[in-house]
């Protein structure tokens, strides 16, 4: 009987990276759905509904004493100064100009570049767990039945790419460490699938079935 040794210790160094990638995306908010345009869950998305009630919104207080000798251009001034400061930056309604929740400081509009970079992320991270499934549940019997080459260097650089990926932020690196662990993870099914061919049973065609599947989740980006 063959050892599963190789592939056991792969899966571990893809559950490593996969780990990684989703811990990146909960500290983003970009996990549970929170990415989809629109949810009212969405981190980007600012709701323009009134929080409570659909009564009209409540008078402000008058201004205070010691602003009440002021003259309209001091007050005036003050007020822009205020309006255009970052941590007093916020949101008008659509009705009677009522202000919702300031902008979190580390939230920007969300762009078709952030989309797009959200998107390939949610694909390596789903492509990943399919893989780490496949192998554990398909390829593990087999390899215990009979061995194949398993290139435990691709799964480790694998893991040391996503683990420089989660120190980044936004911008070309994020991106460049992004593709490069699309590249890999793609490598990675490749390889098995190549390991694979020269067995023709019923079970390694099933399996080779599930990984070429996983490669047309992982296009070219």
């Amino acid at each position: 009987m063959a050892s599963p040794a190789p592939l056991v210790a792969s899966i571990s160094h893809q559950m490593v990276a996969l780990q990684t990638l989703q811990l990146l995306q909960q500290e983003w908010g970009w996990g549970d759905g929170l990415g989809v345009p629109g949810n009212p869950r969405d981190p980007d998305h600012v709701s323009t509904a009134p929080a409570r009630g659909s009564g009209p919104p409540r008078a402000r207080p008058g201004p205070r004493r010691e602003e009440q000798g002021e003259g309209v251009g001091t007050r005036s001034r003050r007020t822009a100064a205020r309006a255009n400061s970052p941590e007093e930056e916020v949101v008008r309604g659509a009705e009677g100009g009522a202000e919702l929740l300031p902008f979190p400081r580390d939230r920007r509009p969300c762009t078709l570049a952030r989309m797009a970079m959200r998107s390939a992320l949610a694909r390596v991270v789903d492509s990943t767990s399919e893989l780490v499934s496949v192998e554990q549940t398909l390829l593990g019997p087999l390899q215990q039945e009979r061995s194949f080459p398993i290139h435990l260097k691709d799964s480790v650089e694998f893991r040391n790419i996503c683990s420089h990926l989660a120190l980044q932020i936004e911008g070309q690196q994020f991106d460049r460490d992004l593709n490069a662990a699309h590249q890999c993870l793609k490598t990675i099914v490749k390889k098995l699938i190549q390991s694979l061919a020269n067995f023709p049973s019923d079970a390694h065609v099933v399996a080779c079935a599930s990984l070429r599947q996983i490669l047309q989740n992982l296009p070219d980006i």
